[in-house]
């Protein structure tokens, strides 16, 4: 066989193959797996208050609903945390379920451990029930609605 005809078929060969391994990470099981992750992250972001990789995660038209009802914008919700108003003590996701719809999806967990506190003091204790949706943008997955659930009780 002509080694022209040799490069050609093993280059062809090559790109198949790459090909073929970027598509199996864009499959729905792997796309569920990266948006557990990044909820992991977007957690640990919030609990260490890390403001750069918060700021990344959340959309700039995000909102929040909390459990008292009150709608928070990112300006807000990310602004009471840099200061301190609301600290996330501990925030443990339990199984992340995940539904995708294209360059969307939502999330839905309920909480093995979780601890907030108002401006120094504790005011839930106890798992709450959260539910996010997601969006794909410019090639990354923001958070854009977020809603947490739950009795509100004292500890």
């Amino acid at each position: 066989m002509d080694r022209t005809i040799q490069k050609s078929l093993l280059t062809l060969a090559f790109v198949f193959t790459l090909s073929s391994c970027a598509a199996s990470l864009r499959t729905p099981a792997g796309e569920a797996e990266r948006i557990r992750a990044i909820e992991r992250e977007r957690l640990r972001s919030l609990v260490e208050v890390d403001m750069t990789t918060a700021e990344r995660l959340h959309a700039d038209d995000f909102q929040l609903i909390n459990p008292a009802g009150a709608a928070l914008t990112k300006a807000e919700y990310l602004g009471s945390l840099k200061a301190r108003q609301l600290d996330y003590l501990a925030w443990e996701p339990g199984d992340i379920a995940v539904r995708l719809y294209g360059t969307a999806a939502v999330i839905r967990y309920h909480d093995v451990r979780f601890e907030v506190a108002r401006e120094g003091k504790v005011i839930h204790r106890g798992p709450m029930y959260h539910t996010n949706v997601y969006e794909m943008r410019n090639g990354h997955w923001q958070v854009v609605w977020s809603q947490a659930s739950g009795v509100i009780a004292p500890p």
